[in-house]
């Protein structure tokens, strides 16, 4: 089974959310990895979170295309951080410290898991 990361049951379109792995032997919290990053154990299990998370890194990104995008690092309450784009607001915009939620309606079999702003002060035109 290919999993994504993300867990958008057909009974809760609403509520988007993350599945994590928690390590059974260290209780260490990371998102798609085959080993734990901290003791190497492949003992993994899944668990499942809000998906709401925090920036705290943000970059602009234009390589590979000729529109500017958003690179940012989430920090979740479960203690994993996880690289992933922000939409919703200009690239510039995306700010550290802002809450993100994931973005409902993604196509979970596209692998790349894409948040939102909880409180997206930009414009939608900026392009």
């Amino acid at each position: 089974m290919h999993q994504t990361g993300l867990d958008e049951s057909p009974d809760q379109r609403e509520s988007t959310g993350l599945i994590y792995q928690r390590c059974r032997w260290c209780q260490t919290a990371s998102f798609r990895k085959l080993l734990c990053p901290v003791c190497a154990s492949s003992d993994l299990e899944p668990e499942r979170s809000e998906g709401y998370g925090v920036v705290v890194r943000s970059n602009v990104v234009n390589r590979y295309t000729g529109v500017a995008r958003n690179e940012s690092l989430v920090r979740f309450p479960e203690g994993f951080v996880f690289r992933c784009r922000v939409v919703g607001a200009a690239p510039n915009l995306v700010w550290v410290g802002a809450r993100v939620r994931p973005v409902t309606g993604t196509d979970p079999e596209a692998g790349e898991v894409v948040f939102e702003l909880c409180d997206a002060s930009g414009r939608a035109d900026w392009f």
